[in-house]
């Protein structure tokens, strides 16, 4: 048995390995789906139009290059503050480290943001109050959820991704047989990207990169994995494949049976669809909705507050970051701190600079975590899992012009 003792924290109490490979698919694909589309297919469907489905699909793409070596990463080094270690390990660098670190850290910040809008979107359809108030009640139920422990955070993130899934793919299969929508009807790409298809589905794959935020979460609780070697790089690998085809089937319900101008202009476009399939009342739908973005959020808390743990555990932050509490076994300095920044990015900022702003940052630690790769690579002495050298190569060059493409996309 693992010891309850990690080196230097002798004394002191340690996560704890709770985290099996089904909780951690769940895991990944409980950031994946809420945010993906419970909270962006209407922001992704008004830059892409009715090539909303290309966009969720060439943003798989790239994420599934870099997706692809996390795996390996993870498997190599199954430890919090992944991307930092990562980026440490192959750069030698430990100021390069810290930056990617707390710019993970300030992804998960921002992408929390992007549920708090987005919770309180849909709760406004079903009752009418401030949204300060929407952000100060979501955020002291995460922190509670959070703070309680890693296991009952999963077991309940696992519970509701089960949930939103499900309800995703009744709206796939009611879009399938249902009469389509006509171009005339406000459905034609010019509704959606006024720019060209292109610079459309571009525009579109930026923010829909956004959905696939979540394998980068899933090797921040390395230390809480069982077998994390081998567990980590296949949990990775479904949850990816998993959220690509949901992402795809939702979208493409959604273009062929609702208008692009409608999608676009709907704070919760998930119901509008459902609405438009079925004769039933949408207030499930929205409860579903809900529960999916408040699962999001949850999960982006859990791993911000683990990179600060793992930040801290290695030196690079105070001890403060990395105290954990005896009882609940989990980081809950760094968890309520997560959450005060996040209720007050969620206050300031609109949805679509907050996806915006995480897809960026998220874009420029890729980039960096696929270069150290290639050079981790090029030592050689490892035989665990691995990808050719071409996925990093590859990733680190879509994740780079992404980046560059998601700034202008920020400063227009």
């Amino acid at each position: 048995m693992a010891s309850d003792l990690e080196p230097g924290l002798v004394g002191k109490p340690r996560l704890r390995r709770v985290i099996s490979g089904p909780l951690l698919v769940f895991y990944g694909l409980g950031t994946m789906l809420g945010a993906g589309i419970y909270a962006l297919i209407g922001e992704v469907t008004g830059a892409a139009g009715v090539y909303a489905p290309a966009a969720f699909l060439l943003a798989a793409l790239i994420a599934g290059f870099t997706g692809a070596s996390f795996a390996e990463l993870s498997a190599r080094f199954p430890k919090s503050a992944g991307e930092a270690v990562y980026v440490s390990e192959g750069f030698h660098n430990q100021r390069l480290s810290l930056l990617v670190g707390l710019m993970i850290v300030a992804s998960g910040i921002v992408s929390s943001g992007v549920m708090f809008r987005g919770f309180v979107g849909y709760a406004e359809e079903i009752i009418v109050f401030p949204a300060w108030a929407g952000f100060v009640v979501l955020a002291i139920g995460i922190a509670a959820v959070a703070a309680w422990g890693v296991a009952e955070s999963l077991a309940a993130v696992a519970v509701i991704t089960i949930i939103e899934a499900a309800a995703l793919l009744l709206i796939i299969a009611l879009g399938a047989f249902a009469e389509p929508v006509a171009a005339s009807a406000g459905n034609a790409i010019s509704g959606g990207a006024p720019d060209g298809v292109i610079l459309g589905v571009l525009s579109g794959a930026v923010l829909a990169f956004y959905a696939f935020i979540g394998f980068e979460d899933m090797v921040n609780v390395a230390e809480e994995v069982k077998k994390p070697r081998r567990t980590m790089p296949l949990a990775i690998i479904i949850a990816l494949v998993t959220a690509t085809l949901i992402y795809a089937g939702v979208a493409w319900a959604g273009v062929r049976t609702t208008p692009v101008s409608l999608l676009a202009e709907s704070n919760a476009p998930m119901t509008l669809i459902y609405s438009r399939l079925t004769d039933f009342p949408p207030l499930w739908m929205n409860l579903v909705a809900l529960t999916a973005v408040i699962n999001g959020a949850l999960v982006q808390v859990v791993m911000a507050s683990r990179v600060l743990y793992g930040l801290s555990n290695h030196g690079a932050l105070p001890e403060w970051f990395g105290r954990v509490h005896p009882a609940t076994q989990t980081p809950v300095n760094a968890t309520l701190l997560v959450v005060a920044i996040v209720l007050v990015g969620a206050a300031l900022l609109p949805l679509a600079t907050l996806a915006q702003a995480t897809s960026f940052l998220l874009l420029s630690v890729f980039t960096l975590v696929n270069i150290a790769l290639i050079r981790i690579k090029q030592r050689g002495g490892y035989d665990g899992f691995t990808v050719p050298l071409i996925v990093p190569i590859l990733g680190a060059l879509s994740a780079g012009a992404f980046a560059v493409f998601s700034l202008v996309e920020i400063v227009r």
